[in-house]
């Protein structure tokens, strides 16, 4: 499954830069703002910290809200309390588009993440040039020199790169490229089962001064709380949130 959601996410860039060169949102991207320093936003404290996602729909789960206004629900994040929000941009199995991210930009002042299956240049140009300050980089999509390389290319535009992984295998390759945001997916993006007990194992080889990210498995504030007490400093969560009244949820979980 992730090979097809990575090759789909190709496909459409593709047809993406028929109409808007490399060279054009290279420009688009270089004329942005300087991106927010979403370390300092994640930086660990004395509280948990939560991405919170814009998500529509997604392959295990299917449609799990119309989500009419994107800007309007990163609104209600950011004035209770999530330090980032999460923008799920891939078209085909999560219903996402960048036209999300940048009306989502528009209206927050907290960093906004571009979540979609990055395995190219041109992607990480266009987050940049729809205001994006992060990019998610999935290792179990990409070879490690091109994980690398696109690492490198992100932090070079100033972007904060979010490095997922779901084993202790991609943990060390995540190190290796000195990531310094990394998130542990208790989601199989293979085969979509959740080990709820993943992040519990391998936090312990994470260094301390890299932020660690509790991803997938979240549905309530026991939940966070599991993460928490394991070494979570941040907590992803779209579901949960988009699928109950996203304001009261996100308070539940920032008292963890």
């Amino acid at each position: 499954m992730l090979s097809d959601l990575t090759a789909g996410a190709l496909a459409d860039a593709a047809a993406r830069r028929e109409f808007v060169s490399f060279a054009e949102v290279e420009a688009a991207a270089l004329a942005q703002s300087p991106a927010l320093n979403a370390l300092e936003f994640l930086a660990p404290a004395d509280h948990i910290k939560v991405i919170a996602e814009v998500k529509r729909a997604s392959p295990s789960r299917g449609d799990l809200a119309a989500i009419a206004d994107p800007a309007a629900l990163a609104r209600t994040y950011a004035a209770n309390g999530a330090s980032t929000i999460s923008v799920l941009t891939e078209g085909r199995k999560f219903k996402g588009t960048l036209e999300d991210l940048r009306a989502v930009r528009a209206e927050v002042s907290v960093p906004v993440l571009r979540k979609d299956f990055i395995a190219e240049k041109y992607q990480i140009l266009e987050a940049r040039a729809a205001g994006a300050d992060l990019v998610l980089l999935i290792v179990a999509a990409l070879e490690q020199e091109l994980l690398a390389e696109l690492n490198e290319f992100a932090l070079s535009l100033g972007l904060t790169v979010l490095v997922e992984t779901h084993s202790r295998e991609e943990l060390h390759r995540a190190l290796d490229i000195d990531a310094k945001l990394i998130g542990v997916n208790a989601r199989n993006l293979s085969t979509f089962e959740l080990d709820r007990e993943l992040f519990a194992s391998l936090v312990g080889e994470i260094p301390t001064d890299v932020i660690k990210v509790a991803e997938s498995a979240v549905r309530d504030a026991t939940d966070v709380q599991h993460y928490r007490d394991a070494g979570a400093d941040v907590v992803l969560v779209g579901e949960a949130l988009v699928t109950s009244d996203p304001a009261a949820t996100l308070q539940s979980f920032l008292a963890v």
